[in-house]
């Protein structure tokens, strides 16, 4: 029994490091980051050059946390005496963390399209506006995408933490 405290109490450390660092994040890329970017840098090129780089950073970090969260987030869920079953939405507590699962659903899919999508054309675009090859305009409009999409996912995590707090005074 005391072992499997510590692993609980150790998963919900853990749980809050994580979203500590994800959340924490993306709300000062979204709230700090890219603000002071858009005022500070005149030049598109530059301010994407450098949002490129605050991303390469900031990724592998997030990437981690997301993996911690689902994993401690696994642990507590089956260790919880509300959980009853998969999809099983009886009591408010399941309610709630079926919800803040679909709005973490929802932050992954805009980070995959941040990552996979935005960042790619805005590093395509940049390497040709060096070479004199495309017009600044599109990578504008591309960063201008990227923020809202942070933005969105800010919003996402506050979804996430209010149904978090729903969960957590069930307990």
């Amino acid at each position: 029994m005391f072992m499997s405290e510590w692993i609980i109490s150790a998963s919900f450390f853990l749980h809050l490091l994580a979203t500590i660092a994800w959340i924490g994040g993306l709300a000062t890329l979204a709230l700090v980051v890219q603000p002071v970017l858009n005022r500070a840098i005149g030049e598109v090129q530059e301010r994407a050059r450098l949002l490129e780089a605050i991303l390469k950073r900031f990724q592998p970090i997030a990437n981690f946390s997301l993996a911690v969260l689902i994993l401690t987030g696994m642990v507590q869920t089956f260790t919880s005496r509300f959980y009853k079953g998969f999809l099983r939405l009886d009591n408010l507590w399941a309610q709630a963390i079926f919800l803040k699962h679909i709005a973490i659903l929802g932050m992954i899919i805009v980070a995959v399209f941040i990552t996979f999508s935005v960042q790619p054309a805005l590093k395509r675009n940049a390497l040709l506006i060096a070479n004199g090859l495309a017009d600044e305009q599109q990578i504008a409009r591309l960063q201008r995408q990227q923020v809202r999409l942070t933005r969105i996912n800010l919003i996402l995590s506050v979804v996430v933490l209010l149904f978090t707090a729903i969960a957590s005074s069930q307990a």
